[in-house]
């Protein structure tokens, strides 16, 4: 099967919901303003959605197996109200220090889901708020776009918030396709 779907990866928090520091009770989930439609917005352009999130509290006993899934079911029924839907989700719960391949800044839960969903990177973008998400989809072969107010940032495109960074994503494939005379 030849790589030809494209996505758009996603860090959880900070990204899609507020990030709460080892959040461990779907009750902490909250949605971030605009990430439902911009979801839903890069659903209809034909990207796949995929989750690549950072959950060390696994590792730590900050959080069960059992809470991690009822955040994410959360996460996934909220952005349903909005007609928006995840494809996948990719965790990693390993400790900065276990050095493993998929913990980012290391492009492992990127590079497992291109595999698992015949994923184009050269035409997919990760989105993040940390540079560790931005140094993870470079790896990768991906753009990138920083949510950041951070100037030393680096990644693609820097914004300052989800729906800025879909509409990078709408104006870059748009030029791919000539549509705006840069073809």
């Amino acid at each position: 099967m030849s790589s030809s779907n494209k996505a758009v990866f996603l860090d959880r928090d900070g990204v899609i919901c507020y990030d709460v520091h080892y959040m461990s009770s779907p009750d902490q989930f909250t949605l971030m303003p605009g990430v439902g439609e911009g979801i839903k917005k890069l659903n209809e352009m034909g990207f796949l959605v995929i989750v690549v999130t950072n959950q060390s509290g696994l590792k730590r006993g900050l959080i069960t197996e059992e809470n991690l899934k009822k955040i994410h079911e959360r996460m996934i029924s909220e952005l349903y109200a909005y007609g928006a839907r995840i494809d996948d989700i990719f965790v990693c719960p390993c400790l900065p220090e276990d050095d493993c391949a998929c913990r980012k800044p290391k492009p492992g839960m990127i590079l497992e889901a291109a595999r698992k969903h015949s994923i184009d990177l050269k035409s997919s973008y990760m989105i993040g708020d940390k540079q560790i998400d931005s140094d993870a989809g470079k790896a990768a072969g991906c753009k990138t776009i920083l949510i950041t107010e951070d100037a030393s940032a680096a990644a693609d495109f820097k914004v300052k918030n989800f729906i800025e960074a879909v509409e990078i994503i709408i104006k870059e494939e748009k030029k791919d396709e000539g549509i705006l005379g840069y073809g």
